[in-house]
């Protein structure tokens, strides 16, 4: 049974730091791109950040500058680390990963979710 676990959310004051890791468990034989997402009350998802297996990344223009995504391919884990954070940051961060291949079937790839972890930015 594959999972992915976060943890590293929490409240920080405006200008300051967290990280956020997300790890995959279970009989993985590869996983594809790997990304974070984030939803406020009355909006849709938003995609933060992506990072393929091979360390290309995207970042949405809001965070540019003061968000990096990196991956452990080795511990099928993936980062966020988040500086100068602002109000407008506060959501559920949500980890996803795309194209992930069980041993038990390494020709179907499938989308899986993070549970979601609160990051608040408040004074």
């Amino acid at each position: 049974q594959v999972q992915l676990v976060e943890s590293g959310g929490g409240l920080v004051q405006p200008g300051g730091s967290l990280r956020l890791s997300c790890a995959a468990s279970g009989s993985i034989f590869s996983i594809g791109p790997m990304g974070w997402y984030r939803r406020t009350p009355g909006k849709q998802r938003e995609l933060v950040a992506v990072i393929t297996s091979g360390g290309s990344t995207n970042y949405a223009d809001s965070v540019k500058g003061r968000f990096t995504i990196f991956r452990d391919n080795a511990k099928n884990t993936v980062y966020l680390q988040m500086n100068s954070l602002k109000p407008e940051d506060t959501a559920v961060y949500y980890c996803n990963a795309d194209d992930l291949k069980s041993y038990a079937t390494p020709r179907r790839g499938n989308t899986y979710w993070g549970q979601g972890t609160q990051v608040t930015v408040s004074s």
